[in-house]
Parts: structure tokens; sequence; C-alpha cells
């Protein structure tokens, strides 16, 4: 029989950069409020960096523009809630089970800048265990990464959630390879660099372990370049 989960969507303290707002999860009308509020900052931004944004066509609506970009897309994990997450039983399997190469696009707390990237994640199910729908993975990635984090903080956040929702696993791991566009548009200007973080429990925090190592092999196959 399956199970619906609630998920605490905190990553940390409400209102933090990486957290959820202090009115989450915000009503449609909450939103339009925030995005009109956000409107006005932003044209003073631009005005005191002396952007004559209202004379130009194509910079005449970018405040809007951009509240609206953060509230609805970049920073949507902070204002808008997940749905539920159905477990199911494992029905005795206790395999590795891996998702690999799940898009992610999230947004570094330093410079406000995107990070871009993957990430892979793998758990084991305990016999008694619970396993979760595929997709409800991606739905993880997405609402974490849509937060805006560093890569550290988001790689401890999306595997609390998987580890939190997999009741009586017996492990889980997850690795973010990500390019991060304050390297490489600003500072060093390094462009193909790449980041990877990796945090993991039970069965995979041990380097002689062959559930550590199965994970990391399958991560070189077909991986669409992102090799570790």
């Amino acid at each position: 029989m399956s199970r619906k989960k609630k998920l605490n969507l905190e990553v940390v303290k409400k209102g933090y950069a990486n957290g959820v707002s202090h009115s989450f999860p915000l009503t449609d009308k909450q939103k339009e409020k925030m995005i009109e509020k956000a409107t006005a900052a932003y044209a003073r931004f631009l005005e005191a960096l002396d952007c004559d944004w209202q004379d130009d066509p194509n910079s005449a609506d970018t405040p809007r523009r951009v509240a609206k970009a953060y509230v609805n897309d970049l920073w949507a994990g902070r204002y808008t809630p997940m749905s539920d997450v159905t477990a199911f039983p494992s029905d005795g399997y206790d395999g590795i089970i891996i998702e690999r190469n799940i898009p992610l696009t999230s947004m570094c707390s330093h410079h406000h800048q995107t990070i871009g990237g993957v990430v892979h994640i793998g758990y084991i199910a305990g016999t008694e265990g619970q396993v979760i729908g595929l997709s409800k993975l991606n739905r993880i990635v997405e609402l974490f990464g849509r937060r805006g984090a560093i890569q550290e903080q988001l790689t401890s956040a999306i595997h609390n959630a998987v580890d939190k929702i997999t009741e009586g696993n017996k492990g889980v791991i997850v690795t973010i390879v990500g390019t991060h566009n304050c390297v490489s548009c600003r500072g060093v200007k390094h462009q193909g660099a790449a980041m990877v973080t990796t945090k993991a429990s039970g069965a995979f925090r041990d380097d002689t372990n062959q559930a550590r190592k199965e994970f990391f092999d399958s991560l070189k196959i077909n991986n669409g370049g992102h090799n570790i």
C-alpha cells in the first residue's frame, strides 16, 4: 500500500537566502504583490547603476521581467510547496536504486549567478523499507534547486530529503556536478570548470563498500559527458 508523505521543505531557517519565505507558501495574490514590490526595487537598482532603462525599448519592462523570473522560476521553491511524495513498500527489494543525470538549475547565494549541471541520486531500500516514484527524485531536485543555495548546502538538502522519504533505507548518496556562472562570468572568468560535491550515508559512506563503487561506476556509463 502506498503512503503519501509531506516533506519538510526548509533547508535552513525561514527568510535565509537558501530557506523559504517568511509567509511560505505564498498565494497567487501574495506572489503578485511581491512581484510589484520587487519590480520597484529592481528599477531603483538599475538607476543606481546609471542605467537609463526607461528610455530603452529593450529594457522598459526589465524590472518586472526580473521580478517575475525570481518569484515564478529562479526562486520558485521558496514560495511554492511541493506536492506530497508517494512512497511504496520495497516488497523485499534491497538492491541499489540509481537515477543519473537529473538536470539542475539553481542560483548561488553569493553572487546570485546561476548554477547548471546534473544530480545523481542513489539509495538502497531495506527489505521492509520504502521506495519512491522515480519522477519524485526529479521534483526534489527541482524544489531545492529553485531556492538558491551554495552547492554544498544543496547537496545536503537533497540527500536529507531522500533519506527522510525512503524510510528503512540502508544508505543514500547524492552527487552534484555543477558549473557556476560566478566562476565563468566574473572573477577568474574560467570556462568549463565544474564543481563536484557528494553526501553519503549508510552503506555508501564506506570507501571500501561495493555499493559506493557500484554507484560511481554507474556514472561512467553513458553519462552525457559528466564524468566523475
